[in-house]
């Protein structure tokens, strides 16, 4: 007879969530702000850089600032700005945006899609290296050619923490400015380099340079909550880049979701993508942004073991970030481009990101693995979370054994009371939490 699974009861975060009413307004009024008629002269080329992120409202925000670059007499190019991504292809970089909704018709302006580079400089990074104590060291520059042979760059881009380092720079405009723009060959360089140098330090060697030698006219800077909404957009000038980006950074780390509970056995994810975050999984979110398989120090949540259970259509087959889950459905598997999920895993220097986690032919054979790994034949008692993605967690599923800690959390819901996991006939659970009914039982609050 097949063991009991634990039981689950539905949960409803609420979250400080501010939001952008009108996202299109928004950004044309910021960038208004900084007079750029005066720079951008009738007929000159605009270059809009564009990344691989799944960015809330992209393809609204970037019709934004191509229309303004058209009233201001300009003519806008958007180029894909995402280092090694969509298989480190023009095509596939052109696919990656057009998934957004950011292609040629919809933008009213061309996507101008290539791997081809420019090196503006050599930048020498200083004495010697902060974490090997070898010589000093210089690295070359890539810009994208597009962008480069441009009259002017606007880079769009989420500001939010990296998911493999920390520091006041972490995602942003000026990670774009050096990887994305840097494409696969530059973006291998500065992740080479971020083994012994952190990344402030390459950010402020190599930013000045870039500004200096490469038509940059300003940045829109785009904060989310934790909802996965527009909560904040920013237009920057390239000087403000340094300062405006960590006070940013922080309303972005506000802001973000989170896991409702710290200490977690079993976490089950529905999908994983590069359009949800660089690993996949937000480490972040899961803990594990310094070791794929455990938190370190005081790193919370601490999460025993992750279930993984596919890929999000919008990752084209890149499963970077399947790594860090120690088990798996079998048919993921059937959704993996191994050769770009290998290339951008090796470009980011984070091979073990793209290693197999064990796999398992249904949800249940997956969950009783898990388990019996985490917390051995004590299932129901196991702290078990099952959540749609990393970046969707307003409501998620909790295994009862969190029942009274969640009705104490006073920014917690109790949308049911437990009831067994929604396994159909084969063993497998609905395609995705989120159509989960959180009807079933009374309320438990």
């Amino acid at each position: 007879m097949a063991r009991v699974l634990p039981q689950t009861f539905r949960v409803r975060q609420r979250f400080e969530a501010p939001m952008v009413a009108d996202v299109a307004g928004e950004t044309d009024a910021r960038l208004a702000r900084l007079g750029l008629d005066r720079e951008v002269a009738p007929g000159q080329r605009v270059a809009i850089a564009v990344g691989s992120r799944g960015i809330a409202n992209l393809a609204t925000i970037v019709r934004a600032v191509v229309d303004h670059v058209r009233r201001l007499g300009g003519e806008p190019v958007i180029v894909p700005a995402m280092g090694s991504h969509g298989g480190a292809t023009a095509e596939g970089q052109a696919s990656v945006l057009a998934g957004f909704g950011v292609t040629d018709a919809a933008m009213g302006c061309p996507v101008r899609s290539c791997m081809e580079t420019v090196i503006v400089a050599d930048v020498a990074l200083g004495d010697e290296g902060e974490r090997s104590g070898e010589a000093a060291a210089s690295f070359p520059v890539h810009v994208d050619r597009t962008a480069y042979e441009a009259d002017h760059i606007i880079l769009v881009n989420r500001v939010k923490p990296h998911t493999r380092f920390v520091g006041p720079i972490e995602s942003g405009l000026m990670k774009m400015l050096l990887i994305g723009l840097g494409k696969a060959e530059g973006a291998a360089v500065y992740h080479r380099l971020i083994r012994r140098w952190s990344f402030e330090r390459i950010i402020h060697a190599a930013t000045a340079t870039v500004l200096e030698r490469c038509p940059v006219l300003a940045g829109v800077a785009v904060v989310e909550n934790a909802r996965d909404q527009t909560a904040r957009i920013d237009a920057l000038r390239p000087g403000q880049f340094i300062t405006a980006e960590p006070e940013l950074l922080e309303l972005a780390r506000r802001w973000m979701a989170r896991l409702p509970m710290d200490e977690v056995d079993v976490l089950v994810i529905d999908q994983i993508g590069k359009d949800i975050s660089g690993t996949g999984m937000d480490t972040n979110v899961v803990g594990r942004k310094f070791d794929d398989h455990k938190a370190t120090g005081d790193e919370r949540p601490r999460v025993e073991v992750i279930a993984l259970r596919g890929l999000s259509a919008a990752t084209h087959g890149n499963a970077n970030g399947m790594g860090m889950a120690e088990f798996c459905r079998s048919d993921l598997f059937d959704q993996v481009d191994v050769e770009a999920t290998r290339l951008n895993a090796v470009t980011a220097q984070h091979a073990s990101a793209a290693m197999p986690p064990l796999d398992y032919p249904t949800d249940r054979d997956m969950l009783e693995m898990a388990l019996q790994a985490a917390v051995g034949d004590a299932w129901q008692s196991a702290r078990l979370l099952w959540i749609r993605d990393t970046l969707h967690l307003e409501e998620l599923e909790c295994s009862a054994a969190y029942l009274d800690e969640a009705r104490r959390c006073d920014d917690l819901d109790v949308l049911t009371d437990p009831r067994p996991l929604p396994l159909d006939g084969a063993g497998n659970l609905p395609a995705s939490v989120a159509v989960v009914s959180n009807s079933p039982g009374k309320p438990g609050r």
